[in-house]
């Protein structure tokens, strides 16, 4: 069991708030996941500098966390530290067309300042919920465009609390994949570059999108969105409705009626119930198909306990 009175000491110097045995299932979209040992509110560089100096000192464990919208959390939850970049680390400033954001800045809060910017190039962006951090770490995507498609360049820091500013061109940058999934960076800044356009173009673009949206998936119920990735030459939702796997359960955990490429919680599922599922999912696609699917979300904490 640690003791936290280090830490509780310097988030009060640092002004920022932490929680201990915090609920993951309460900062996750899948509303699943047991308790956090801390949950710390990043506030500013200075203050994640500072806990990561001494999760390092205390042989901390610890992972960051954005929007929770790409987490599956396990039951028994993370005993370690929580950074959160999140509401209190989420400014975002305007210098001509580009856009200079927190890591915690969400992709819709962005999405609304360059459409009052009448700014485009975020419309396919905007109604994906997570935060430009999250969404550059993954290189997140819709509607045919993806991060990969405004980024010029990102400050991230280094497990020696060391910022380092990186080009697009060094993040390799393909499918749901970039250069950060493979170091100890935590990403604290993103710059976007964006294009003059029409305010009313802008909106009907993104209202005609998030109709979509609204219209295809299952945005009424809990889930990390695509649970798995787009296999080459085909699509998993395509693949997993071929198999008659729509509405398969396992608990409360379902492959949604709405959209076959996504699980959803339609209650009290775990993240056990999660799993064994997407394994029979899996399991069913590999040997009616021969595609192999691979799960899209990033598994946080023992998930082999649940």
């Amino acid at each position: 069991m640690n003791n936290w009175h280090e830490l509780t000491a310097l988030c009060e110097t640092c002004g920022c708030s932490v929680q201990y045995a915090e609920p993951l299932r309460d900062h996750t979209t899948f509303r699943i996941g047991g308790a956090c040992g801390a949950f710390v509110n990043v506030n500013s560089t200075e203050t994640l500098r500072r806990v990561l100096g001494l999760c390092r000192d205390r042989n901390y464990s610890y992972t960051v966390m954005g929007n929770g919208s790409n987490i599956l959390a396990a039951d028994s939850g993370y005993a370690g530290v929580v950074l959160h970049l999140g509401k209190d680390f989420a400014e975002i400033t305007l210098d001509g067309t580009r856009l200079h954001c927190q890591a915690g800045a969400t992709l819709a809060k962005i999405g609304k300042f360059a459409l009052e910017e009448s700014l485009t190039g975020m419309e396919c962006l905007a109604g994906i919920p997570g935060t430009v951090g999250g969404a550059l770490y993954m290189n997140a995507g819709a509607y045919g465009g993806e991060m990969a498609d405004v980024v010029v360049s990102a400050e991230y820091m280094q497990s020696d609390g060391t910022i380092v500013v990186m080009s697009r061109e060094e993040m390799e940058l393909g499918y749901r994949k970039s250069v950060f999934r493979g170091n100890e960076g935590i990403i604290v800044g993103v710059t976007m570059e964006l294009r003059p356009g029409k305010y009313g173009d802008i909106k009907e673009e993104m209202d005609s999108l998030m109709g979509r949206r609204r219209a295809k998936q299952p945005l009424e119920l809990p889930s990390a969105g695509s649970t798995f990735q787009r296999p080459v030459g085909n699509y998993a939702s395509f693949l997993i409705d071929q198999c008659g796997l729509k509405g398969a359960s396992v608990g409360d955990a379902q492959v949604s009626v709405k959209h076959a490429g996504f699980v959803v919680n339609t209650g009290k599922a775990t993240c056990r119930d999660v799993l064994e599922l997407c394994d029979f999912v899996k399991q069913t696609v590999l040997e009616k198909t021969g595609y192999q699917l691979e799960l899209e979300p990033v598994l946080l904490g023992d998930t082999v306990k649940g």
